[in-house]
């Protein structure tokens, strides 16, 4: 992933990744044919980074939990007659390791070297470390 950027995004109301993919699935099949989008305000200035391979990362509970994909970035406007971003996902919902994360409004670009790494297959199912351990042991290069 060369020379790409990703974005970080608090995801609201969800309580876990199942939730996330739940809510997704759902949306999905109520539309069909239409592609899963995230709408916010604000338009990345660095499209072209994000395009070259760059993920949405997801915060639940305090913590990266899980990526998607980012396919494109289009322009909506609303019915304020304001342009907004649809970022379109992928509905691929790809776990990562916990990786703690304050709480901040709108998106924050995530530059890849401090993207937390995908769980291996076979790993979803485990229960994260706390938050507290696992920071600590990021600190100590453990994680």
């Amino acid at each position: 992933m060369g020379d790409c950027i990703h974005l970080v995004k608090l995801c609201v109301g969800v309580d876990s990744v199942e939730a996330l993919a739940d809510w997704q699935a759902r949306r999905l099949a109520a539309e069909p044919g239409r592609p899963l989008v995230h709408v916010t305000r604000m338009w990345p200035r660095r499209a072209a980074e994000i395009l070259a391979g760059g993920s949405l990362y997801w915060v639940i509970r305090g913590a990266i939990r899980a990526r998607q994909p980012i396919l494109a970035l289009d322009a909506v406007e609303g019915t304020d007659g304001i342009r907004r971003c649809a970022i379109v996902l992928s509905p691929e919902l790809v776990r990562t390791e916990p990786a703690p994360r304050r709480p901040f409004q709108g998106w924050r670009y995530l530059p890849p070297e401090a993207a937390p790494p995908d769980l291996p297959a076979g790993r979803e199912a485990e229960e994260p470390l706390p938050a507290e351990l696992a920071a600590a042991l990021s600190a100590l290069g453990v994680r």
